[in-house]
């Protein structure tokens, strides 16, 4: 089999699939991209058995076939190349490979495509759809707040809640929580699923803000196809905990201020506090916000006052700096509003003002004050 291709083409799709090859892979041909040649169309695949991606691209061929070749070695070289057309000619018989460029020709060993892990297929799934703008908001405000702690699996990765039109996404740690609900979808079933982190983050590099996704998914994998490309991943086999029962829903003061300002408060502040707490301490008081924090160990303290809107009694509350500076960064509105209760219950931040077909709501749990 024969084929030709722009190298800063062919590069572009290798970069999109090559993001699902594991850094320590189980079998060796998991290292490689299966090239699959068809009808002047190129097929790439890429997995580590738990995500896989494929996406296609047209070229000029000569046969059909299908090769595994080294990702590395292979983007190495095309990242070194200017733009131009090369040429990969490969031996059937011992899958060795030949790529011409203008500047000479570079053999590597490929592998027996036959013997590539097949990539699931999306046989008995139910299908939702919305668009990729919309998508890659949800991965961006909510998967920031999944956690780490593989002993809770099920908190590793984004809950996916599909009501008919309405699209609801949940990540948690049991420290922070963000729900993202959706309107704007289209959707024929009520069900939910969890998607791992992982897929998450190449699905978010690879769309581009003018395809739609539609997202096909059974009890085992979820499939997200847009343009060219169609991505698998295995689902999270785990009970999502009942984030709906963590949220206050009796929260009588409300404090409204500007994000930036808010937000620019607590990355100077947190720099006084504990390192290992990161606790700030929010006092507020009729139209009055004091930002403090203080290291007793190394005596550093910091204290900044706010302007801001308060409607409620007076309330000392501490939280975790780190928490509040990643909500605020993902957030787009201008002002925020939190919706507070006792300095031992959980804080609500929301923004003033929505996108259209959305809302969310994120939910830091407080760092208890000492006396």
């Amino acid at each position: 089999m024969k084929f030709s291709v722009s190298s800063s083409d062919l590069l572009k799709q290798l970069q999109i699939a090559g993001g699902a090859i594991g850094s320590n892979p189980v079998l060796p041909i998991l290292e490689d991209f299966l090239f699959t040649l068809s009808n002047n169309k190129l097929v790439i695949s890429a997995t580590d058995l738990e995500t896989s991606i494929t996406n296609e691209i047209e070229v000029t061929s000569e046969g059909d076939g299908k090769v595994a070749v080294p990702a590395k070695i292979l983007m190495d070289t095309l990242k070194e190349l200017p733009q131009q057309p090369i040429t990969f000619s490969v031996n059937n018989e011992n899958f060795g490979i030949e790529i011409t460029s203008a500047y000479g020709k570079y053999k590597l060993a490929g592998e027996n495509g036959a013997d590539f892990p097949e990539i699931p297929k999306p046989d008995t799934v139910d299908t939702v759809s919305l668009s990729a703008q919309m998508l890659s908001d949800a991965i961006t405000k909510s998967l920031f707040a999944t956690s780490s702690d593989e002993l809770r699996p099920a908190m590793t990765g984004v809950y996916f809640q599909v009501d008919f039109n309405k699209l609801t996404f949940v990540a948690t740690d049991a420290h922070k929580l963000v729900k993202f609900t959706c309107t704007e979808v289209q959707s024929e079933v009520a069900t939910s699923f969890i998607v791992p982190k992982k897929a998450l983050n190449l699905l978010k590099s690879a769309l581009t803000n003018k395809d739609d996704v539609k997202v096909a998914f059974n009890k085992a994998n979820a499939f997200f196809n847009f343009g060219n490309v169609n991505l698998v991943c295995r689902l999270i086999d785990a009970r999502y905990p009942d984030y709906n029962a963590v949220i206050p829903v009796d929260n009588p003061n409300t404090l409204t201020l500007s994000r930036v300002d808010f937000l620019n408060s607590l990355k100077r502040i947190a720099i006084y506090a504990n390192k290992t707490t990161n606790q700030v301490i929010l006092k507020i008081n009729n139209d009055n916000l004091s930002v403090s924090a203080q290291d007793l160990d190394f005596s550093n303290e910091a204290n900044e006052q706010l302007s801001c809107t308060y409607e409620g009694d007076p309330l000392t509350i501490g939280f975790n700096a780190k928490f509040l500076i990643e909500m605020l960064n993902v957030l787009e509105s201008d002002d925020v509003k939190m919706e507070l209760s006792s300095p031992t219950r959980a804080g609500i931040l929301l923004p003033t003002e929505g996108g259209d077909g959305e809302e969310i709501l994120m939910l830091v749990m407080p760092v208890m004050l000492s006396n």
